[in-house]
C-alpha cells in the first residue's frame, strides 16, 4: 500500500489523491523563501520570508508552557478565577509557531500576527518573555525580545499584535 503523505508524480484521479499533492507544495512555498534559521536559544528563533514586497513577514517558533499539575494558574478566567491552558506562559514543554509583521513606530515595536490560529485557538495568548534569535541580512546575530504580555484578539482581524519589543545583540531574557 502507497504511503498517502508522500508526494507523487502521478496525475491525481480525485481529492483524495490531491491532498498531499496541496500539502507538499505548501511546506515547500511556506519554508522555502526564509533565511537563514539559527538554533534557537531553547526559548525559540524569528526567520525572515520573502513572502511579501512590501513589508517583511517572519517566521516565529516560540517554545511555551509547562504542566498543568503543579500549576496554580496563570491567566485569570471570566469567572475570575485563575487557571492553566496548555501551551501557554512559562516553560518550554510547546512549540509554538506563526507568521508576523513586525512594526515600527519611532523607536518602538510591534508584531502581529498573520495568521490566525497558529498559536491558539484561544481568544488570548499568554506570551511568556522570550529573545528569539535571529540572523540578519548582514549575517549579524541579533535577538527580539519579546516581553511577557497577555494579548487578546483583534475582534475584527483576528489577529495578536505584541507590543514592547526590542532588537538586541545579546538576550534580554533567560527563556525559562
Amino acid at each position: 500500500m502507497k504511503n498517502p503523505y508522500i508526494c507523487s508524480k502521478q496525475k491525481p484521479h480525485n481529492m483524495k489523491q490531491l491532498k498531499p499533492i496541496i500539502l507538499c507544495m505548501i511546506l515547500a512555498f511556506g519554508f522555502g523563501h526564509c533565511a537563514k534559521t539559527t538554533q534557537d536559544s531553547n526559548g525559540g528563533y524569528l526567520r525572515e520570508c520573502s513572502q511579501n514586497s512590501k513589508r517583511a513577514v517572519y517566521q516565529v517558533f516560540v517554545r511555551t508552557g509547562h504542566s498543568g499539575k503543579n500549576c496554580p494558574g496563570c491567566i485569570r478566567g471570566k469567572d475570575g478565577n485563575y487557571v492553566h491552558v496548555n501551551c501557554q506562559g512559562y516553560g518550554n514543554q510547546c512549540t509554538a509557531y506563526s507568521q508576523i509583521i513586525i512594526n515600527q513606530t519611532g523607536m518602538y515595536f510591534s508584531a502581529t500576527t498573520t495568521d490566525t490560529f497558529s498559536l491558539t485557538s484561544e481568544d488570548f495568548f499568554l506570551m511568556p518573555d522570550r529573545s528569539l534569535d535571529y540572523i540578519d541580512g548582514n549575517n549579524n546575530r541579533l535577538y527580539l525580545n519579546i516581553p511577557e504580555q497577555l494579548v487578546y484578539r483583534d475582534s475584527t482581524t483576528l489577529q495578536f499584535t505584541f507590543t514592547g519589543l526590542s532588537f538586541t545583540s545579546t538576550p534580554a531574557y533567560n527563556n525559562n
